[in-house]
């Protein structure tokens, strides 16, 4: 279904690039062109290729939606790591250690009262 749902939808896409690059150019795009009037002329009618992008438009975002719906109800039951197979880590031990080895302590910044690291000195 959702294989379905995806093929119209690119179809669509495609569709609806063709006719916005089929229309005729007003010449107000970005302010460049050649074409007259601006913003004082009034609303031209609509065209059958205005028609059909306004449909494919209201189209392509219901396929859109309807892709979303279907996608978030699939994945709702799983993780993407149980897909994988990929196991949880490990729980912490009694002490709160995460790592094997390591005390709490250990993962603290150094106290003020801890002398810096030296380089060893080469004669």
């Amino acid at each position: 279904m959702e294989n379905v749902i995806l093929i119209v939808h690119l179809l669509l896409a495609l569709s609806l690039i063709g006719v916005v690059l089929l229309q005729r150019s007003e010449g107000g795009g970005l302010g460049m062109g050649g074409g007259g009037g601006g913003a004082m002329t009034g609303r031209s009618a609509t065209t059958a290729l205005g028609k059909l992008t306004w449909a494919l438009a209201i189209a392509f975002i219901a396929t859109s939606i309807t892709l979303t719906i279907v996608a978030a109800r699939n994945s709702a039951d799983t993780s993407v790591l149980d897909r994988l197979g990929i196991e949880a880590p490990a729980p912490a031990d009694s002490g709160g250690n995460l790592l094997p080895g390591l005390s709490g302590d250990d993962l603290l910044p150094p106290s003020p009262t801890d002398e810096p690291l030296s380089l060893p000195r080469v004669d």
